[in-house]
């Protein structure tokens, strides 16, 4: 049953007025691979960051990674867009954990205790309650059905929702179907929700999937569309936008993207740290914004400070 409230038309309202209002928003760049390359934590086999937050020196990494990213866009006068460290946060591994219950809604608590830290420019920046597919986000052959993604989602989706986040974002969904079920669950909270994608090098989801159909399957099938759609853990170029059909745009609103060109199955679990010119990463991604409106820019695999800087540097500052 949909619970849709004042704080929540409050919520959607809020995040409808950034997308309109602002030609750029900005949002994190990698977190979960910073941490692994880092060599100060150990990330934990089935929950892998959201741990962190119980301990001084998980704590401490975290919030080095995300204070990089919350000074640079307050510098820049930039909203930005923060997810609380709950990608593999779901109910199954929680409890195959023995993890705290608690843990997603902890999560979110930290985010905002980071967010309440800053000095000036805290309401330029939004706290995200994250998940991602059930099984791997390479594989779509192992996505849920839309009915059975529902029920599996639908408890993490809850406790972030619960937690007070400023909205819900889906990752690196490679499977339409279980994109459906999420998008379902996110809609009946009746708080902005973001769905995005992980797709091949011929601008298609990895089911196969062209963009376009997705978004109208996904819109037209909840009672609550969702503030927009992304791509995220792709290059820029991936995307082919130029072949795209221009209605897509009015729906995908953002993109987080490697900082490699490389195919997924060379970057999963790759030893070393594959990057292109930071240059031509984010020349890539400010075209998707000057040509097609992608608002929403961030990075994934390899990304750090250095991407989203470039863009703060090279872009026309916010209100020219």
């Amino acid at each position: 049953m949909e619970r849709i409230g004042f704080q929540q038309k409050e919520r959607l309202n809020d995040m409808k007025q950034i997308l309109d209002d602002n030609r750029i928003i900005l949002t994190e760049a990698a977190v979960v691979e910073r941490l692994r390359r880092s060599g100060k934590v150990i990330l934990h086999p089935r929950l892998v960051n959201a741990p962190l937050i119980y301990d001084r020196i998980g704590r401490m990494a975290l919030k080095e990674i995300y204070q990089g990213y919350m000074d640079i866009a307050l510098e820049a006068k930039y909203p930005l867009l923060m997810c609380a460290p709950t990608w593999r946060a779901s109910r199954d591994r929680v409890l195959e954990s023995k993890a705290r219950l608690s843990i997603n809604g902890d999560a979110v608590g930290f985010m905002q205790t980071l967010r309440a830290d800053q000095k000036s420019g805290q309401d330029r920046i939004k706290i995200g309650g994250l998940i991602g597919c059930k099984n791997d986000c390479y594989q779509p052959d192992q996505g849920l059905s839309a009915s059975e993604s529902q029920a599996f989602h639908s408890w993490q989706i809850d406790q972030l929702a619960g937690a007070g986040v400023d909205f819900l974002i889906a990752q690196t969904l490679p499977h339409v179907d279980e994109a459906k079920g999420i998008a379902r669950a996110m809609a009946g909270t009746g708080i902005p929700y973001i769905i995005s994608f992980v797709i091949s090098r011929d601008g298609l989801i990895l089911d196969g999937t062209d963009l376009m159909t997705a978004v109208d399957l996904i819109d037209s099938g909840t009672t609550q569309p969702p503030l927009g759609f992304m791509i995220n853990c792709a290059y820029p170029t991936f995307l082919c936008a130029e072949r795209q059909p221009p209605a897509l745009f009015d729906r995908l609103i953002g993109f987080q993207a490697n900082a490699s060109s490389l195919d997924h199955c060379d970057l999963d679990g790759s030893d070393r740290l594959e990057q292109e010119e930071v240059s031509l990463w984010g020349e890539a991604m400010m075209a998707l914004n000057k040509a097609h409106g992608v608002k929403i820019l961030g990075g994934c695999c390899g990304t750090s400070d250095a991407h989203l800087r470039y863009i703060v540097d090279n872009m026309d500052p916010p209100g020219v």
